[in-house]
């Protein structure tokens, strides 16, 4: 993203470069007028595997500085190639993108005027708007890159959370976006060192690295103020605690939960945040270089939670319950109170439930890093479709797996709360959507206009019936 009329934020002059490489921003712009400067960093491969990512249309020069398309477009290809690059190693061995993608993840720099940006199974893409005479990019910022990039990161690892008609199942994909720019800024030196000084080492503080999409915000700000953080999209040092999503509100101001997935990912992000920095706390010290080492600890357990916890109503509790598990799976459990406190302290689990996942419960009960789940497959749901102005039956996927923890997240008053059942989850979901105008109909699909409308999802004709798929991921700015 970017600052000042049709251009970039300014600097106060033209960075130097004594050596080769490209100009990149650390983790966002920061807030217009911008007083940031970029980073040096290598030449970004953008081909190498087992992440390939690309930029369509033409490679431009670099030399670039801030408040240029030649910037723009290579502080876009490092950040592509900065995330690919931390998650890469930490994926099983032969993981590739998901196969509507194609072997490389494909990025638009600049789709058009729209204060968006989203992830489709055919790429990534980013925008720009113009706000107050200043015009921001969305695929400037590596905060919204990393997190798009996290959204196909999740999608190639776990394709079956694309269409699931689920509150956790979407604000989890929201939070591995956030998690994802949070550990890839993590890679840089300079971010760290920044990170533990602003923190004094309590790292799972506000900081930059937690403060997410600073500028994205501030154009959000003007004209949808509630709708935003104070200071950024969204913090991941938060105390928000968990709540069935079914009794929250379909929308809420940023002050607030609500049960839309931005908003509910929240308690995830802050939850492993928090756990993230009890990693960091646990090393043998707590430098640059453990922190770097906390960053990919937390990743690993994360995906390997990801490949094995089934997709259920309680969504966040067994991932929970599985990073406990593979944390004693891949480190004979050394940060197995870490977690326990930082899921306890979000409501993901409750004081009692935490306590149950002891070695006897874990041992056997986890298929280990990058094991097969061995689950059935989801099953798909039809309700009277004339409740939503369609003239026959609507179908969708329920997150209906097998249970493999005994988990499903604190009650508000105390002890543990009841899961709900699968079809209401879907069916209260399902609602949702169109009550936020999130579904598109087949005559809808292909309508454009001066601001492009993103539907997250549309309706297909499937026989004698219709059938709910997801199009894409958004960043959920609607001004």
């Amino acid at each position: 993203m970017s600052s000042q009329v049709g251009a970039g934020p300014k600097v106060a002059e033209p960075l130097a470069r004594s050596t080769s490489g490209v100009l990149s921003w650390e983790n966002d712009p920061g807030v217009p007028p911008t007083t940031r400067r970029p980073i040096l960093r290598p030449e970004p491969e953008l081909g190498r595997t087992p992440l390939p990512v690309g930029i369509r249309g033409p490679q431009l020069p670099d030399g670039g500085q801030p408040g240029t398309v030649e910037f723009r477009y290579w502080n876009l290809a490092e950040v592509l190639r900065r995330t690919a690059d931390f998650w890469g190693p930490l994926l099983a061995p032969g993981t590739k993108w998901q196969s509507q993608v194609g072997p490389a993840l494909l990025a638009t720099l600049d789709a058009g005027d729209n204060l968006n940006a989203f992830y489709d199974r055919e790429g990534v893409s980013f925008w720009h708007h113009t706000t107050n005479g200043i015009t921001v990019y969305s695929g400037e910022s590596p905060d919204v890159v990393a997190h798009e990039v996290g959204h196909a990161v999740l999608d190639a690892i776990r394709p079956q959370l694309w269409s699931v008609a689920s509150a956790e199942t979407d604000g989890f994909h929201e939070s591995f976006g956030d998690i994802s720019a949070i550990l890839t800024h993590l890679t840089l030196p300079t971010m760290r060192t920044a990170v533990i000084a602003e923190t004094s080492g309590r790292v799972s503080g506000s900081s930059q690295v937690s403060r997410l999409a600073e500028q994205m915000a501030w154009a959000i700000r003007q004209r949808r103020p509630a709708s935003v953080e104070a200071d950024c999209m969204r913090n991941a040092a938060n105390n928000f605690f968990y709540q069935n999503p079914l009794t929250l509100p379909t929308e809420a101001p940023a002050a607030a939960l609500s049960r839309e997935s931005h908003s509910f990912s929240r308690v995830f992000t802050g939850a492993f945040f928090r756990a993230l920095g009890g990693i960091f706390q646990d090393q043998d010290s707590q430098g640059p270089d453990a922190l770097l080492e906390a960053a990919r600890i937390a990743g690993q357990l994360l995906v390997a939670a990801v490949t094995t916890a089934p997709i259920v109503p309680a969504y966040y509790a067994q991932l929970a319950a599985h990073l406990i598990a593979e944390d004693r799976v891949a480190h004979d459990g050394r940060y197995g109170n870490s977690l326990r406190r930082a899921f306890i302290r979000h409501g993901i689990l409750s004081p009692r439930e935490a306590a149950g996942l002891e070695e006897g419960d874990l041992d056997g009960r986890s298929v280990g890093l990058f094991g097969d789940a061995e689950e059935p497959e989801l099953t798909a749901h039809s309700v009277d479709g004339a409740e939503f102005g369609l003239d026959r039956p609507l179908s969708f996927i329920l997150p209906a797996n097998r249970t493999r923890f005994a988990v499903a997240g604190a009650a508000p008053e105390a002890g543990s709360a009841d899961a709900s059942p699968p079809d209401l989850v879907g069916n209260s979901y399902v609602e949702d959507l169109f009550r936020r105008d999130q579904v598109a109909t087949p005559a809808q699909e292909h309508t454009e206009g001066p601001h492009p409308r993103h539907y997250t999802h549309k309706i297909i004709e499937n026989g004698d019936e219709f059938r709910l798929e997801r199009r894409l991921f958004a960043c959920g700015a609607r001004v």
